[in-house]
């Protein structure tokens, strides 16, 4: 009774059909029928099927709106569709028609312009066979069918890294613009799509995660990142203090070189103490692939490697007196000073020491002009004789200056010494101020 209960309350669970009626007689024996357990076994094979019949549904049927949904979605993409190829014959008939102007306006140029530049016009267009814009649309797909496919293919790519981004991929989204055909992706505009995104809580920085695939593609494609994208990227790579990324980019060679790119490095370097040696150090290679030798040289100054720096300035060969001059001014460097005014390797000074200590006295660099008189002073008059002896670049009047300038500082016996050695020379009279032609070596030539 209590079975007969339960079918009573529950009918719209569980309804046998006829068939189910015949099968079940067929299956029990009238015991059977009124046993609670058999009942009970008999219908859990009921559910059983139920649930294999329903699974069966889903694979084989989709609910009708997702089907009304698909079809919405192909009217809209064939409407997209049509305004596209439209778009495109428009703009391929404008392009042929600014090719028969470009083609008339030539000739035009090159004829003895009797004739008006518009019958000029309308004869290239007679030439070459101008149509509307189906004719022109379907002659240009129909000698090359390859370039439809390939627009296809590019817009493909376009939508799918649009669509990833809408969804918040941002990581498979930068793997997927590094990766593109012809780069297409590999822009500024993602680079701003990127930006749009900014930084996410609990997720790599999006933009970051993007130059990080299009460097690491770069070396696979055999050709650096543009100067442009370069510039960006080690701009982004440092605003996240990831100077590591830089340095394999730039070492692995994975990057286009220029000036802006090392500039870069250098700022960063200088405000960042710890990090600066190694920005001096990243920052001289990109100078020196781009030819850059008075930057380049700088950084080694910087970085104290001196001897180094000497080296460099008697390879090229290229550096001028005033190249010199502004190196000391960005690092005034005492030793720096000391070999470039100096023989060095049996070669004559580079510099003179006269005009540097002129020069450092112009620019407010005081204290260390005064540091090499100082040490010039020390030497005694032998030491400031040998070296005016030698200095083929500073003309008396200009030494006359340097003997003022030791007066107005304090350094009188070095004064003394430099006007009693101008007295000394043979040949040689007081000059005035206003005479730089006059050279401290003149007396040997005659």
């Amino acid at each position: 009774m209590e079975n007969l209960k339960f079918w009573q309350q529950s009918p719209q669970h569980w309804c046998i059909t006829g068939k189910e009626q015949s099968n079940l007689k067929q299956s029990m024996i009238l015991e059977e029928s009124v046993n609670l357990d058999a009942l009970n076994k008999y219908l859990k094979h009921l559910e059983d099927k139920y649930a294999e019949i329903k699974q069966l549904m889903s694979k084989k049927y989709v609910p009708a709106q997702r089907k009304a949904d698909l079809e919405e979605e192909m009217i809209m993409k064939l409407k997209r569709r049509d305004v596209a190829e439209s778009l495109n014959k428009e703009l391929r008939f404008r392009h042929q028609r600014l090719q028969i102007i470009s083609y008339a306006l030539t000739s035009w140029l090159k004829s003895d312009k009797s004739s008006s530049f518009q019958d000029f016009v309308e004869q290239s267009e007679k030439t070459k066979d101008l149509q509307g814009d189906l004719g022109i649309g379907e002659e240009l797909c129909d000698e090359d069918p390859g370039k439809a496919k390939e627009a296809e293919l590019l817009l493909y790519y376009f939508e799918r890294f649009n669509e990833l981004i809408s969804l918040g991929e941002y990581e498979k989204a930068a793997c997927f613009a590094a990766t593109s055909p012809r780069r297409i992706l590999q822009n500024i505009g993602t680079v701003d799509k990127f930006k749009a995104v900014g930084k996410i809580k609990g997720r790599p920085f999006p933009l970051l995660s993007f130059f990080e695939a299009v460097f690491s593609t770069s070396h696979a494609h055999r050709r650096p990142v543009n100067a442009e994208l370069t510039l960006e990227g080690i701009k982004c790579g440092l605003s996240e203090k990831r100077l590591d990324l830089v340095i394999n980019w730039v070492t692995q060679e994975r990057i286009t070189y220029s000036e802006a790119a090392a500039d870069v490095i250098c700022d960063y370097g200088e405000q960042h103490a710890h990090s600066k040696a190694k920005c001096l150090a990243l920052a001289q290679i990109i100078y020196n692939e781009c030819g850059l030798n008075n930057k380049a040289v700088l950084c080694l100054c910087k970085q104290g490697q001196i001897h180094e720096a000497m080296e460099y300035i008697q390879q090229f060969k290229d550096f001028t007196s005033d190249d010199l001059m502004q190196l000391i001014q960005l690092c005034p460097h005492f030793e720096l000073i000391q070999c470039l005014t100096k023989e060095w390797n049996g070669k004559p000074p580079l510099l003179s020491f006269g005009l540097a200590i002129l020069y450092l006295f112009s620019v407010d660099m005081k204290k260390v002009g005064i540091k090499l008189l100082q040490e010039i002073n020390q030497g005694g008059k032998d030491a400031i004789e040998q070296l005016m002896i030698n200095d083929l670049f500073c003309c008396l009047g200009r030494w006359q200056e340097v003997a003022n300038i030791c007066l107005q500082n304090g350094f009188d016996r070095l004064c003394n010494d430099i006007m009693s050695i101008l007295r000394s020379q043979a040949g040689v009279t007081e000059i005035s101020e206003d005479d730089d032609t006059v050279n401290l070596m003149q007396h040997v030539f005659w």
